[in-house]
């Protein structure tokens, strides 16, 4: 991402996606992103635990210039190492990851830096050492994520409060449950099954945008 060019991101994580396989059938990964991306979609993570690095590597590259074709940012989940060769928009780290201030001293002062937060120590922190957004969670029961650790409201809400970057809830999140987030503080929802795990991926995407931005703005 060059530089200038972050003023805009709190608004292009409205709808924030993060790919998972789990539930592709006879789709590819490719496909279903698409689909997501039509629906409206203002920011993707690829998000891959299992491929090796040579696939991993070949599948970013393609989504990479699928998200550029949208306009979308377009982060990698922890592999550092592929975001910077790929030259991708960014990468989000979590807490078991590497430590932030390293991920900037390795991508530059122009990438996006996103980082898990599940306390307000950990998010005043991510800031001090360079992260550009956070990502708290879980904010209700996940089934996406083994090891997630549920956050309260009142924690989000105080996580907003402690820190000038933007904030997106995670864990959980349906078009259901999300004007509960609303007043938290929060600039959008990133959100896995809510998009991927639906037979209609591009009108479950519209609609969940819809519901987000209400959300948003009630705040």
């Amino acid at each position: 991402m060059k530089a200038g060019q972050k003023e805009g991101l709190a608004d292009s994580l409205l709808l924030y996606a993060v790919t998972d396989r789990h539930w592709l059938d006879e789709r590819t990964l490719y496909d279903v992103v698409r689909e997501s991306l039509d629906g409206g979609v203002t920011f993707l993570q690829l998000r891959e635990k299992d491929l090796d690095e040579a696939h991993f590597y070949e599948e970013a590259v393609q989504l990479q210039a699928l998200a550029a074709h949208y306009g979308v940012p377009f982060v990698i989940n922890d592999n550092v190492d592929i975001a910077v060769r790929m030259d991708a928009d960014g990468v989000h780290v979590g807490q078991d990851d590497m430590e932030a201030g390293d991920v900037r001293a390795l991508i530059g002062p122009h990438k996006i830096l996103g980082v898990s937060a599940q306390t307000v120590e950990q998010a005043v922190l991510a800031e001090r050492r360079g992260a550009d957004y956070l990502g708290v969670g879980a904010v209700f029961p996940t089934g996406s994520k083994d090891d997630a650790v549920e956050v309260s409201h009142e924690t989000l809400q105080a996580i907003c409060e402690a820190v000038s970057i933007p904030v997106v809830a995670i864990g959980g999140i349906t078009q259901e449950n999300t004007p509960q987030l609303a007043k938290s503080g929060i600039c959008g929802i990133a959100v896995i099954s809510a998009i991927y795990a639906q037979n209609n991926i591009r009108e479950a995407t519209a609609l969940l945008k819809g519901v987000a931005k209400r959300m948003v703005e009630a705040r």
